[in-house]
């Protein structure tokens, strides 16, 4: 077989392989679709990319009212309100995670001085709020419907004995926060 005819023979072949993969039948077509919102909302006021930093204060308790373990006290409330949401935006909720999650239950281990104490969390309805889970509902955060482009996220902080009755001393403790939008 002379180069001519070689060469002839390979691009009859090749013509044909291509034949072959365009007659291939289309099984389906996907769409895909989004929105590029401008920014979310602002978050208690500060600028848009700016970590917002709470402060809870809860007040000073008798080490006897945590005296035996599940012995809650000190209820306070706090609230994230968020503002200037795209119209696009329908509802906000609130994902809580960090390192000072206890595990086990949920509930914020103290770094403070106080033995048997953690931080519980509680949503706007008083439920408590297990932050080791691994969603904002399953947390049992609320999703908080946008007015106006604004919201207020209410919560609250609580002592929770934990595994006896509470030694005296400091609690401390932190989460962080993130907002989720629908």
């Amino acid at each position: 077989m002379n180069f001519k005819t070689a060469l002839l023979a390979t691009a009859i072949a090749a013509t044909g392989l291509l034949a072959t993969s365009a007659n291939a039948a289309t099984d389906g077509t996907i769409t895909i679709t989004g929105t590029v919102v401008p920014q979310t909302c602002q978050v208690d006021g500060n600028a848009y990319g700016t970590s917002d930093v709470k402060a809870v204060t809860l007040p000073s308790v008798m080490a006897t009212k945590l005296n035996t373990a599940g012995a809650i006290a000190g209820k306070t409330g706090f609230s994230i309100a968020v503002t200037n949401c795209p119209s696009l935006l329908t509802s906000v909720q609130t994902y809580f995670s960090g390192g000072k999650i206890n595990s086990s239950n949920g509930n914020l281990d103290n770094s403070g001085t106080a033995t048997n104490v953690q931080v519980q969390l509680l949503n706007a309805s008083g439920a408590v709020m297990d932050l080791s889970k691994s969603t904002a509902t399953a947390q049992n955060s609320p999703s908080v419907s946008l007015s106006g482009g604004a919201a207020t996220l209410n919560y609250s902080a609580q002592y929770y004995a934990n595994g006896g009755a509470a030694g005296a001393g400091s609690v401390t403790s932190t989460v962080d926060f993130t907002m989720i939008y629908q």
